[in-house]
């Protein structure tokens, strides 16, 4: 198989090769990116993980998105439009204003979105041209709207990953000692919007004696970023990006993890090799949402993205029957979501793509909050996709995490005049 990464200069896509040679089918990578410097030091990278093993696929890198493309089985799209400046510069601008500034929710999100999303959709028209026979798997942020909006013209062939609801499921089973490779997962809602309301053994739901025990209930992440009282009050367990709307107030004032970033990944970049990535990698996961948390985060192993898009890719490759939590088109799957809306479910994945599984209606509390800000993404895409001013303000004045018009203008402005990329708003 051949394998293309769009954003291939990206600091992950190490993850990705590491995962590949345990042995995954693929022959041929592609790496493209439009920094031939970024491209360059994680090639050297690649290279050094990939010595003494026989079966690496060969990589090459290139800044021409035709040559990338050519002859392609699956594209991951990974790219970030704007680079760290530009999240630094998205939070920067929101905490001025007394808001969120994270990537992918409130207005952090919704500035990222407009500058990726002319993007995605460029990409995807070109993949249908170049590449009509190949599968998209969705890395880049924010990943529901991203692949939504490449599901305009790609169809079911994009498929949107994240590994929020793969670890969250993968930490509930350690604390019930169940086997996850077993247990059910009732996981609904979109991405970084979701909750897992079951989880079933043997057909039964042993959630709730998970929740009824303060101790394994508090003994990871989610249990001690969220509180056993606030969980059992909920009778879920939220994905952990929830903690942005559940304790907003206390949210706001968190550092910027743009400028952390940037500072973490400049000396990798000046110096690039194996062993300064890997100290790179490891400070990126021990900090990550650091602000939120007490103690040490569980899972700087990795195991996350990558894991779940070759699992992906095989079961379709392979025709492997799976089941995964994925990002795709909701259909008649979460009853309230409109049907073309991009949701975050379980799906059975095999040969044909994938389909999502039947679930139980959202509370009206997660269906309300879920409605809103499907919303505010659809204004996104509208605005990011006509180029018009007025879908970007009613994207920003609705998300519940602004709750101001005179704000969202000003917030509008503020991002217009920061990133050339949005100029194209009229």
């Amino acid at each position: 198989m051949k394998l293309a990464i769009l954003g291939g200069g990206g600091f992950r896509v190490p993850l990705v090769h590491g995962a590949l040679l345990g042995g995954s089918g693929v022959t041929e990578l592609v790496l493209h990116d439009v920094d031939a410097g970024r491209l360059a030091a994680i090639e050297r990278v690649l290279a050094e993980q990939a010595a003494g093993v026989a079966a690496a696929p060969r990589v090459r890198t290139t800044t021409d998105l035709a040559t990338a493309l050519s002859d392609v089985d699956f594209v991951f799209s990974a790219i970030r439009v704007g680079g760290l400046r530009g999240r630094r510069l998205d939070e920067q601008l929101a905490h001025a204003e007394g808001v969120l500034g994270q990537e992918t929710v409130g207005a952090g999100g919704i500035a990222y979105g407009l500058r990726t999303v002319p993007v995605a959709v460029e990409l995807a028209c070109a993949i249908n041209e170049l590449a009509p026979r190949a599968w998209v798997i969705n890395f880049t942020n924010p990943a529901g709207m991203v692949t939504e909006a490449m599901g305009a013209h790609l169809g079911g062939r994009v498929i949107g990953i994240c590994d929020s609801p793969v670890g969250l499921c993968r930490r509930v089973a350690r604390a019930l000692g169940a086997d996850p490779a077993t247990a059910w997962f009732d996981y609904a809602g979109l991405n970084h919007l979701g909750w897992l309301r079951a989880v079933r053994v043997g057909g039964e739901d042993v959630l709730p004696e998970l929740l009824a025990d303060t101790v394994a209930l508090e003994s990871f992440e989610e249990g001690k970023l969220f509180g056993a009282d606030w969980l059992r009050v909920l009778g879920a367990l939220p994905n952990e990006y929830l903690h942005y709307y559940y304790f907003a107030r206390e949210a706001v004032g968190e550092h910027s993890r743009g400028a952390q970033l940037l500072e973490q990944q400049h000396g990798f970049y000046a110096e690039p090799s194996l062993a300064s990535w890997e100290r790179t990698r490891l400070e990126r996961e021990a900090t990550y949402m650091a602000e939120t948390r007490e103690g040490e985060r569980d899972d700087l192993e990795g195991g996350g993205y990558e894991k779940v898009a070759l699992a992906l890719m095989r079961a379709v490759a392979y025709g492997e029957r799976t089941t995964l939590i994925l990002n795709v088109r909701n259909g008649s799957a979460l009853p309230g979501v409109p049907a073309d809306a991009v949701v975050e479910v379980p799906c059975v994945v095999d040969a044909n793509g994938a389909r999502p599984l039947a679930a139980d209606p959202l509370p009206d509390h997660a269906l309300g909050l879920v409605t809103a800000v499907k919303a505010v993404e659809r204004a996104t895409i509208e605005a990011a996709t006509t180029g018009s001013r007025a879908a970007a303000l009613r994207a920003f004045a609705l998300h519940p995490l602004v709750g101001s018009v005179p704000v969202a203008r000003r917030l509008l402005d503020a991002y217009a005049a920061a990133h050339p990329e949005l100029a194209y708003l009229a």
